[in-house]
């Protein structure tokens, strides 16, 4: 057990290194205990590989199996090697999502049985609290109310973090399942606005009239980005990028890197990624103005 302890509730594999990648390598090349958790193996993801279609949901429903080994392979990057799904693999199935007319996620008419946008609240929370109560972090990050962009695996995976977080702390609930523990701070995922509008502002300059042409019409309060004064924390991981882009390429099903949303409209290697945000939803708050550079600043 190390003197810093970090916990990640994420809805599909992939998501974790997209949005945490480099903050998941950083605090695990330091030292720090770093556990992921994943609530499901994203069996409905779209597969990007051609020679890869046949395991995609619509065909032989055998992506979640393959995603696991991806799931391995990016840990392996990012130097982390207490990662487990909740429940074990397959317990919740990826909900699956549409795009509404805001470019938005949403979620679909028809929901196959056992999705994990259909779990019952308390039971998945309690699959979480043994995990809480066993690692016992003083941080946990997770999604927003809003899971970001409003798939509905990561707005359920934002309430059972939520849930299992308080239970967790009760010291007179189940104590079948643990001793019980505090988490010192919550952090929710965040993208700096500002920062995105800078390297937008970048490809205007340089003549990109299309890349992320969407941006400017978003509606900030339901969308991937927020304000900087709603921003707590941000990861400088330039230190860690490398590491993060061979996670993503890991990803090989669901990340595609010539695509524009993940080149930014230049190069891979966009300093976009090697900065990561975090809002502070609960806890302890980090001492010091503007934004703190670590975690587990102020916390004993």
């Amino acid at each position: 057990m190390t003197d810093r302890r970090l916990l990640l509730v994420h809805a599909h594999p992939d998501d974790e290194t997209l949005g945490t990648g480099v903050t998941m390598a950083k605090y695990a090349d330091e030292g720090a205990q770093v556990t992921l958790v994943t609530c499901t193996l994203g069996e409905e993801g779209e597969v990007l590989v051609d020679s890869l279609g046949h395991l995609a949901a619509a065909h032989e429903d055998r992506l979640g199996d393959h995603r696991i080994g991806e799931l391995d392979n990016a840990m392996e990057a990012l130097g982390v090697s207490d990662y487990l799904r909740l429940g074990g693999d397959g317990h919740y199935r990826d909900s699956g999502m549409l795009w509404d007319e805001n470019g938005l996620a949403t979620v679909r008419g028809e929901l196959r049985d056992g999705i994990f946008w259909s779990a019952d609240l308390l039971e998945a929370a309690d699959l979480l609290v043994p995990i809480i109560r066993d690692r016992r972090p003083q941080v946990l990050l997770t999604y927003d109310e809003f899971g970001g962009y409003g798939h509905p695996d990561h707005i359920q995976a934002h309430r059972v973090a939520m849930y299992a977080y308080q239970l967790a702390a009760v010291p007179s609930y189940r104590p079948d399942l643990g001793a019980p523990w505090q988490i010192e701070r919550v952090l929710w995922g965040a993208m700096s606005v500002t920062r995105m509008r800078q390297r937008i502002d970048e490809l205007r300059a340089a003549g990109d009239t299309e890349t992320w042409k969407d941006f400017e019409n978003a509606n900030e309060g339901r969308s991937l980005f927020s304000p900087d004064e709603a921003i707590a924390v941000e990861i400088d991981g330039e230190s860690y990028v490398d590491r993060k882009h061979a996670a993503m390429k890991a990803h090989a099903t669901q990340i595609k890197l010539d695509d524009p949303f993940f080149t930014l409209g230049g190069t891979f290697g966009s300093d976009i990624w090697a900065r990561e945000q975090f809002r502070l939803a609960a806890g302890k708050p980090f001492p010091g103005e503007g934004w703190a550079t670590d975690l587990f600043a102020g916390l004993e």
